[in-house]
């Protein structure tokens, strides 16, 4: 089975020795997301922007491995303060309304540059 590095400029570089996402056979591992704006090196400011902007970076980076939101099967998400679930959960539903994949959520002592919310995906990639 082939292992394959998935990049994207229409999510932030890592930034770190990471990779954005690998694809395993039929299976894509993202890299958690965290609210950088792409085009501005940013994090976005609020937890609701940072949210929208997770699920943005997620997207772009499952367009670039041939997949989609659709396609997510296992979620995690990581909070830096578990009394922002309510809210998370709302902005996340609204990408899942459907058929919403399997989800942990945990809180997190901090997370990098000091974001408010990160994001982690398996998603299938249909051949």
């Amino acid at each position: 089975m082939s292992r394959r590095i998935i990049h994207t400029d229409n999510a932030p570089a890592a930034v770190g020795p990471y990779s954005q996402a690998v694809r395993v056979g039929n299976l894509v591992y993202t890299a958690g997301q965290i609210g950088i704006d792409p085009a501005t090196g940013k994090l976005k400011e609020g937890l609701e922007a940072q949210t929208h902007q997770v699920m943005a970076n997620v997207q772009a980076v499952l367009e670039a491995a041939g997949t989609s939101l659709d396609a997510v099967v296992k979620t995690t998400i990581f909070l830096a303060d578990m009394e922002d679930f309510a809210q998370v959960n709302a902005i996340y539903g609204a990408f899942f309304a459907d058929a919403p994949p399997a989800r942990s959520t945990v809180a997190v002592a901090a997370l990098p540059l000091g974001a408010r919310v990160e994001i982690e995906v398996v998603a299938w990639v249909e051949d």
